[in-house]
């Protein structure tokens, strides 16, 4: 199978943006140009990887596959770029906004080895919730914005000409005051006898504790209203009510008096990275988006606390 790469570019374009439409005018070509590509892209592969509706254009199984090896391209790229770019890398300040946990557990972190690396580049990190972030990116005042979702829920839609790329899946857990649940007990969250903590109704927390709420036929009733993960952990020892937290929030260790639950049917939290798409091929964007890609992957989800029922 011989496929022009350039094609693949064409492909991944439509992914991001929705529709032939939105990638041409990502593109500065026609959309029966970018037809033209997709038509001949299903050629060279054998298969159709788009569907054509009244309603727009949407990947089958096989271009979703092929989107994801542009995107694996596309990283490649960006990687040799940033080394030939200079030995030194990009000058100038890379803007990365994120939420709390993500800075706190990934971010931060990594800072002293991009500094070496790239001494040219001076990393300014922001933290916010995702309206602010999503305004600041919006506005040019962000390179890249790193945002949480619940990924069993339904997926957000993204503000015209930003682009989306998965960063990692974790599991959910639920924390709960030491002794609520034994080893041995079969789970029920309708029948714990602890209440939901309230957390702030734009994290994912929020998002995903609704899920299980609606699932298992809880009421609306809360108690207290937290941001801070460490919060949820310091009220949850103090035994007022049960949370449910991402694995990456938990941090290295958990606070006496409360017990972490790794249930079945939690679902799982998602991290993606976005970007305006016209600035795509900027060189502190690449740099960013490569640099977080690393970052991520030295995560360690393996090493933190839980306890399986």
């Amino acid at each position: 199978m011989d496929v022009d790469p350039k094609r693949l570019g064409t492909l991944l374009a439509v992914a991001r943006n929705g529709g032939v439409v939105a990638a041409a005018d990502e593109l500065r070509v026609s959309p029966s140009a970018i037809s033209q590509q997709l038509t001949k892209l299903e050629q060279e592969v054998g298969q159709a990887l788009v569907l054509r509706t009244t309603r727009g254009t949407t990947l089958t199984s096989a271009g979703l596959t092929m989107a994801q090896a542009a995107e694996d391209i596309e990283r490649v790229m960006a990687t040799a770029l940033l080394a030939v770019d200079r030995p030194a890398g990009p000058d100038g300040t890379m803007r990365v906004g994120a939420f709390s946990s993500f800075l706190r557990s990934v971010l931060v972190p990594s800072l002293a080895d991009w500094r070496a690396r790239f001494p040219r580049i001076q990393v300014e990190l922001v933290e916010g919730d995702l309206p602010q972030l999503g305004r600041l990116l919006r506005r040019g005042e962000l390179d890249v914005l790193v945002v949480e979702l619940d990924a069993s829920g339904d997926p957000p839609d993204l503000p015209p000409g930003v682009i989306e790329e998965p960063l990692l899946d974790e599991p959910w857990r639920l924390v709960v005051p030491a002794g609520t649940v034994l080893r041995d007990d079969s789970v029920d969250l309708d029948r714990l006898a602890v209440p939901w903590l309230g957390v702030d109704e734009a994290s994912a927390s929020s998002a995903a504790a609704n899920r299980l709420r609606r699932g298992s036929g809880s009421g609306p009733t809360t108690l207290h209203r937290y941001y801070e993960t460490t919060t949820a952990l310091a009220l949850v020892a103090a035994g007022e009510g049960m949370a449910l937290v991402p694995a990456l929030a938990l941090g290295e260790s958990v606070p006496d008096g409360v017990d972490v639950l790794d249930l079945h049917g939690l679902g799982t939290r998602r991290i993606v990275m976005r970007s305006i798409t016209k600035r795509a091929n900027d060189a502190m964007v690449r740099a960013a988006r490569e640099l977080i890609h690393e970052a991520v992957a030295a995560v360690d989800l393996e090493g933190r606390s839980s306890h399986a029922d």
